[in-house]
């Protein structure tokens, strides 16, 4: 552990995705109590330029609802979504691809065809019919994101598992007696899951665009303010009211940059090769 900080803090743009990144979950879990004002609320005249009252710092939208009202709230939404997708993606596709990876022959191969049928399909695209056909919601949202997510991670642990289970250490497990379920628990996994964890900051960063994607579509949940929902309300109006959609706009970037530096982080961190290089 002391040798990851030690590498972490050896990236700068690591660093920076992780203040990013704190700072981000600060807001979405402390927002909403340090700013108790609604963001479905009119609190102003609608079409409020940005500082043009101290009470209403960033502006209202075409309702007169605070748009910097909606940006705390939308934090929580899109933060949310984007990591108990990853989360539920991750639940599905690592035990998939130790499977795969470790019994192989048939099992691996009918495992990986289902995985490639999902792989076939684009995933914006297939996360949109999911959500039109489950109805828009938060649960739906979560659940299409972690279907068209996971393929990604099973192919990735099968791949790491198929590295490993050749090792002297599990082979060793073999002889022993040990069980398949504790050698892929206890001996494979652990050290297959450095890539991982670099894999699910990305996925968290893709699921925030896809949230906000499906939401500047109109396929968000209709009771929750999210990033992508401000940038779609405010597309009609952008020549009059820019601010609408500049400012949830540059949140997503900023969150998704951040999401990605840490992932570029964690993989220089995480890297025996490039900790051995001294990097």
């Amino acid at each position: 552990m002391k040798n990851f900080w030690k590498a972490m803090l050896r990236h700068p743009g690591g660093m920076i995705g992780l203040v990013i990144v704190t700072v981000a979950i600060f807001i979405a879990v402390f927002g909403p109590t340090l700013f108790p004002t609604s963001p479905w609320r009119m609190v102003q005249r609608p079409f409020l330029p940005p500082f043009a009252s101290p009470a209403v710092t960033l502006g209202t939208d075409a309702l007169g609802r605070d748009v910097f009202a909606g940006l705390i709230y939308g934090a929580r939404v899109s933060l949310l979504v984007g990591m108990v997708s990853t989360l539920v993606a991750l639940i599905v596709g690592v035990p998939l691809g130790a499977i795969a990876g470790y019994f192989g022959g048939r099992i691996d191969d009918a495992l990986m065809r289902f995985t490639e049928f999902f792989q076939t399909i684009p995933s914006f695209a297939l996360a949109i019919v999911l959500v039109a056909i489950l109805q828009p919601s938060i649960y739906s949202i979560v659940t299409s994101i972690a279907i068209v997510s996971w393929p990604p991670v099973a192919r990735l642990v099968r791949g790491e598992v198929l590295s490993l289970r050749s090792r002297e250490y599990v082979q060793a497990a073999i002889v022993t007696g040990q069980s398949n379920s504790w050698i892929i628990w206890r001996e494979i996994l652990p050290n297959a899951m450095s890539p991982v964890i670099v894999l699910a900051s990305l996925m968290v960063a893709n699921a925030i665009l896809l949230e906000s994607s499906l939401s500047f579509l109109g396929l968000g949940d209709p009771n929750l303010m999210s990033w992508g929902y401000m940038v779609g309300a405010g597309r009609t109006v952008i020549r009059q009211a820019w601010w609408i959609t500049v400012f949830p706009g540059v949140a997503i970037l900023i969150s998704v940059l951040g999401m990605n530096l840490v992932g570029e982080g964690l993989n220089d961190a995480l890297n025996p090769r490039l900790a051995k290089d001294g990097r």
